[in-house]
């Protein structure tokens, strides 16, 4: 029974978190409760706990988690700054002629907003505010419309620079620090967040290029579902031209800095957070009242992050001090399947706690349990950061749990039932169950381009 402690630990943790607790304390109260109760029966030395100071410490002096405020309040700039009404406009305007051309003109702007702001929730609530008026006038299948912003919304979690690519990208680089040492490597190269921005460069486009290539499938073979507008209005070119610019420019600056190594992705966050509100100034959005409310914004979403890390750590810190790393280890030693077998039942349990758990807790939570134990094994540090983020995208997509689900259905129109939500974002789930198959038979997809920019 002793020997299961570290599993209850875990078991009970998810069921505090799905009856609705707050994480952080959730994870920290039941790392005590669980330390008193290895402490009462000889399993767990207090001793451990010492070393909690020094995790606390450890955070915030990282100056790659400065990264996360400063990227959250470029996004929030951005979203007040109302630069994705007129590009999505605009957009809708010069797609609307091909087949489902409103929906590619959605995918499109959510890809460019996903790589201006990085955080998952507000580009769908942005996008269903937007988009979905707009297509269930046209005509499209209620399915069809929802299930393509849903998908486009979640863009966030895999295009860089994308907040959850931050946080793993600083839990991934302790893990695979973590592996080496136990290899007796002392000498191995570092693993950054830039690294992991570069990896999901090109999954990141494949998965947007499949989606335009679903919607071009459904407009050509289906066209009642995603009619075209051939009465629409032509842009113009200038007016095309001044609303893509600026979310193009920002993407350039801030990815641009990062991939030529001209600046590391915290100083990077900072030029996106100054460049955005220089285009809110542009673009006569920008107020003292605005600006105010965008870094009261920003704190509460800075605190809940890292009050969910501080918990995190401690929850890390007992469950090892449980044996529960030893356990995990010694499970996956025996497995038949090897690497791959272990592989893929971490992505099954991620997947599954995608249901009941946000990607921050299980990036804190579980990433740092079976993270150095993977990598241990041989498997690439950056190739597992990309799976992992493009299967938590997957879990926030899928009924009935899935949070990107939650997001539209409170912005939607209450005569779009849920089923149809539902229903639309099946199809979009297969693409990125097919993205995820690609990258485990061809791991180079994310690996090539991080390489090549290494040398």
């Amino acid at each position: 029974m002793i020997e299961l402690l570290p599993i209850l630990m875990f078991v009970f943790a998810c069921m505090a978190l799905m009856l609705g607790y707050p994480v952080a304390f959730t994870l920290a109260g039941v790392a005590l409760l669980f330390a008193g109760i290895g402490i009462l029966s000889g399993s767990f030395a207090s001793e451990f706990l010492l070393n909690y100071p020094e995790r606390v410490f450890g955070t915030i002096s990282n100056g790659t988690l400065i990264a996360v405020p400063l990227f959250i309040f470029m996004g929030v700039m951005l979203e007040r700054s109302k630069i994705a009404e007129q590009l999505l406009e605009n957009m809708a305007r010069a797609c609307g002629r091909l087949p489902a051309g409103m929906g590619i003109s959605v995918v499109l702007v959510g890809t460019l907003l996903a790589a201006s702001t990085g955080i998952v929730g507000a580009t769908v609530v942005t996008m269903g505010l937007m988009s979905l008026p707009s297509m269930i006038k046209s005509r499209y299948s209620p399915a069809l419309a929802t299930g393509t912003i849903c998908a486009t919304g979640t863009l966030g979690q895999i295009i860089p620079p994308s907040i959850a690519l931050v946080l793993l990208g600083d839990i991934i680089s302790n893990a695979y620090q973590q592996s080496q040492l136990a290899l007796n490597i002392y000498n191995a190269a570092p693993v950054s967040v830039g690294d992991l921005f570069v990896g999901a460069i090109v999954p990141g486009m494949l998965l947007v290029g499949m989606y335009i290539i679903y919607l071009l499938a459904v407009g050509i073979f289906k066209p009642e579902l995603a009619p075209a507008h051939t009465h629409t209005d032509k842009v113009k070119l200038s007016e095309l031209i001044s609303s893509i610019a600026p979310p193009i420019l920002l993407i350039v600056a801030v990815l641009g800095s990062i991939i030529s190594g001209a600046a590391t992705p915290s100083e990077a966050a900072g030029i996106g957070a100054i460049a955005a509100s220089a285009l809110a100034i542009a673009k006569k959005q920008f107020s003292i009242k605005m600006l105010k409310e965008v870094m009261l914004s920003t704190v509460n979403v800075t605190t809940m992050v890292f009050a969910i890390l501080l918990g995190a750590s401690l929850f890390s810190l007992v469950f090892n001090g449980l044996g529960g790393e030893r356990l995990i280890h010694g499970f996956f030693d025996e497995l038949p399947g090897g690497t791959f077998m272990a592989v893929l039942i971490v992505m099954v349990v991620i997947f599954v706690l995608g249901f009941i758990l946000d990607f921050i807790e299980i990036t804190f939570v579980v990433v740092p349990v079976v993270g150095p134990i993977l990598l241990q094994m041989g498997v690439d540090p950056i190739w597992l950061g990309i799976m992992i983020a493009i299967n938590l995208q997957t879990s926030f997509l899928t009924p009935p749990f899935g949070f990107a689900l939650f997001y539209l259905r409170g912005v939607a129109d209450e005569s779009i039932p849920t089923s149809a939500i539902y229903r639309g974002v099946i199809p979009f789930i297969v693409i990125q169950l097919i993205l995820m198959a690609a990258l485990a038979q061809w791991p180079t997809l994310v690996t090539w381009l991080p390489t090549l920019m290494s040398q």
